[in-house]
């Protein structure tokens, strides 16, 4: 379980594919502490460390984690977004993040405003109901805020030091975004859909 609130960046050493699956070495500040079996979100993404050496850490990605990420475009020198799983005594200074990315989206538009820095992406449209204008969304593993919200399109503001702390200082037009909706809508939606009313017990 993750907060959203981005711990340290870490950067691609190096990826070898085996199979369907693509090992990574990422190097961080933080990869000396973690240990093995550790999960940790890169980019949103839950992964688990397979081995730590010194200043940095392994770990794989399987191909339905490729499916619906943007890991398989990681090379050696992408910057990753870092964050260790929550201390559940601490303070959710985020929202609640799984690390179980949903999809992508793709940045349209960036907006440079007075102290902050507008980003539009469009997403695929099914996901429409699972965002909602002033609510919650991870974005390559960063807690934000919606708003501007369509069917097929939402835009997040971000503060200069988001930008410094994150690899949001590498998105540009055209990107490709992991995203992970809201937990608590996705288990609504799923009580809401016809199924799950189809099978409801009916009330004596």
């Amino acid at each position: 379980m993750f907060t959203g609130i981005i711990e340290a960046m870490g950067t691609v050493v190096s990826r070898a594919e085996a199979g369907s699956n693509i090992t990574f070495w990422v190097e961080s500040s933080v990869s000396k502490e973690l240990k093995e079996d550790q999960s940790i979100s890169h980019n949103g993404v839950c992964l688990t460390v397979e081995a730590v050496e010194e200043n940095r850490h392994q770990v794989t990605a399987i191909a339905e984690t490729l499916d619906v990420s943007n890991l398989a475009s990681w090379q050696p020198g992408t910057l990753v977004n870092l964050e260790r799983c929550m201390v559940m005594n601490g303070r959710l200074d985020g929202h609640i993040v799984q690390g179980h990315v949903d999809g992508t989206a793709v940045c349209q538009k960036i907006v440079s405003k007075e102290g902050s820095t507008e980003y539009t992406f469009a997403f695929d449209p099914k996901f429409a109901p699972l965002v909602i204008e002033k609510g919650s969304i991870s974005l390559n593993g960063i807690s934000l805020t919606v708003f501007d919200v369509t069917e097929t399109t939402f835009t997040v503001a971000i503060i200069p030091y988001t930008i410094s702390h994150t690899n949001m200082r590498q998105v540009e037009t055209g990107s490709i975004v992991n995203l992970e909706f809201d937990v608590i809508g996705k288990y609504v939606l799923r009580q809401l859909s016809p199924a799950a009313l189809l099978h409801k017990i009916p009330q004596l």
